[in-house]
């Protein structure tokens, strides 16, 4: 079968999967698993940038995400009553002092011919106790400051549409200061350093309240323009007309328009990012990334910096990553550091872009809406299979454990695809040409 049949054959199947669960099930479960399907397309872009392209195995994928969700806080958070701007501007202060700190140690001990190891400690050492004397006191205000409902800097109550680059931004600087250090380290070195980078993230998310609460988490962001309150749609008397000339109820039409526009907007971002990833991938610099992954030795022999071609497609990609977690958060309306795990944002994403086709920005959306449908409805119909195979079975042991084994079934199936796909079709359903 050719890719001309064979991979709108596929994209249709898991339309059909979509729209058999709007069937079968409900239409807002259908619009849930298609937006967070569009949000997982987007990730799996931004690794399949810098896995198809380069080669670069990044395991640090969670880290991304959540730099996205911040961005979220930061952007569209409204400013906390009672935090002062001389707080704010001394915790800020004290973060550029952090980074000046250790930009002067680097210079040194790139510069230095003498003692610049005693100079690195002694600025490192004067930087620390100078960073904590500034960043500690106003810190300690901020948390102190109504911390049952706030405790936090707050944001700059800019629309949510605004967060979304910004979340690409700061993900992008992140990736530039990783790779910055980690880029030079072989492949399985660059996969630890970035998972424990990304566990480091996650940690001050956690820990650090005066940035977004920590856990005790974000609540009621705002939506992105055009997206309406569900309470603002239902007491809209032309609204409510055209529910009823649907057969709808008020609360079910209002859910449904909501995740629709939120849906077209995702497809929106998906389609521009898509579309400058493709253009990327046919230009000379596509070109040369690949023929960077496929033999770094023989590129850097013509004279090409692979070092920096890598910084390149590593910020590139994360910055996509950041983006998709922005959107998540706003899709979400909260941030919660103790939702972000590994299993869901770094393992999943990767299978998607390996079971899509690694390489092929086709099947890394692909890869994003089966793997995302399949995380999702395999539990209940699990559940379901359990039921009946269980039925004619008296209440015993065996029966409470092949029933409590059902929520687990998602684990098995995504294992159990992974080696067929990779037994079968080691290169993806739709592989890179």
């Amino acid at each position: 079968m050719t890719d001309r049949i064979k991979t709108p054959l596929l994209f249709a199947g898991v339309a059909l999967l979509i729209l058999l669960t709007g069937v079968l099930q409900s239409w807002n479960s259908a619009l849930v698993i298609l937006n967070m399907g569009l949000i997982s397309a987007i990730m799996a872009l931004g690794v399949n940038l810098q896995w198809g392209f380069a080669g670069l195995f990044n395991t640090g994928i969670m880290g991304f995400v959540a730099l996205g969700g911040l961005a979220t806080v930061l952007v569209t958070a409204a400013p906390v009553p009672g935090v002062t701007t001389g707080q704010a501007l001394a915790v800020l202060g004290a973060l550029a002092l952090g980074a000046g700190v250790i930009v002067a140690a680097i210079l040194m001990w790139q510069h230095l011919r003498r003692a610049r190891g005693l100079a690195v400690t002694v600025t490192l050492i004067a930087g620390f106790f100078l960073f904590r004397a500034v960043f500690d006191p106003a810190v300690a205000l901020i948390e102190a400051n109504n911390p049952a409902s706030a405790g936090n800097i707050g944001g700059l109550g800019l629309p949510a549409l605004w967060a979304w680059p910004v979340g690409g931004m700061l993900a992008a600087g992140a990736a530039w200061v990783i790779g910055k250090t980690a880029l030079g380290l072989r492949s399985d070195y660059l996969a630890i350093a970035t998972l424990g980078i990304a566990e480091i993230v996650i940690a001050v998310l956690k820990n650090e309240d005066w940035l977004a609460r920590g856990v005790k988490n974000m609540i009621g962001l705002p939506r992105p323009w055009p997206v309406p309150l569900e309470v603002d749609l239902q007491q809209d008397p032309g609204f409510i007309a055209q529910a009823a000339g649907l057969g709808l109820d008020t609360t079910t039409a209002s859910t449904l328009w909501v995740q629709l526009i939120y849906a077209v907007l995702f497809a929106i971002v998906l389609a521009i990012l898509f579309w400058l990833v493709e253009r990327a991938r046919h230009s000379p610099w596509g070109r040369l990334m690949r023929a960077i992954r496929d033999n770094e030795v023989a590129a850097s022999a013509m004279g090409k910096n692979v070092t920096a071609r890598h910084l390149q497609v590593f910020v590139l990609g994360s910055a996509i990553v950041g983006i998709a977690g922005a959107m998540m958060t706003s899709l979400d309306g909260q941030l919660t550091p103790g939702s972000y795990q590994p299993l869901r944002f770094t393992f999943l994403v990767w299978v998607m872009v390996i079971v899509g086709g690694s390489g092929n920005n086709w099947g890394a959306v692909l890869g994003g809406f089966l793997i995302w449908f399949l995380w999702v409805q395999v539990e209940p119909l699990g559940n379901l299979l359990m039921q009946a195979i269980t039925t004619g079975m008296t209440d015993s042991p065996l029966k409470t454990h092949l029933i409590d084994s059902a929520a687990h079934m998602r684990l098995f199936t995504m294992g159990l695809l992974l080696l067929l796909v990779l037994r079968f079709s080691p290169r993806g359903l739709i592989p890179e040409k």
